[in-house]
């Protein structure tokens, strides 16, 4: 669950420096939040996959959750263009991160203990 969370944090702080850096066509000091975004996502991705994550899913939900979140957030603050189309990609990305995540046919771990 732990991982999961870190995860979480990472996509979040990844879509607030991405905003950001879209803020900063306006307003350069948004720099800023560009450089703080993107150190917490990267650091937070480094301590999810420490903690026993798989890259793929790790970096694939990250990247998918990101795109998908700056799309639609990209369309309701700067008012960028989100068309059926896109919408239409972003369902298929989110599928296939689902798709690989369902299909890590690893062997789970279970440590003495804990079931």
């Amino acid at each position: 669950m732990k991982r999961w969370l870190l995860l979480v944090g990472a996509i979040i702080a990844e879509v607030l420096g991405t905003m950001a850096l879209r803020a900063t066509v306006d307003t350069p000091l948004w720099v800023i939040g560009v450089v703080g975004g993107y150190a917490v996502a990267f650091t937070l991705l480094g301590l999810a996959l420490g903690e026993g994550m798989p890259i793929g899913i790790a970096y694939g939900t990250w990247a998918a959750g990101g795109v998908a979140l700056v799309a639609i957030l990209g369309a309701a603050i700067f008012g960028e263009t989100l068309s059926w189309l896109s919408i239409i990609g972003i369902v298929v990305l989110v599928v296939g991160v689902f798709l690989v995540q369902i299909g890590d046919g690893r062997p789970k771990k279970v440590e003495v203990g804990n079931p």
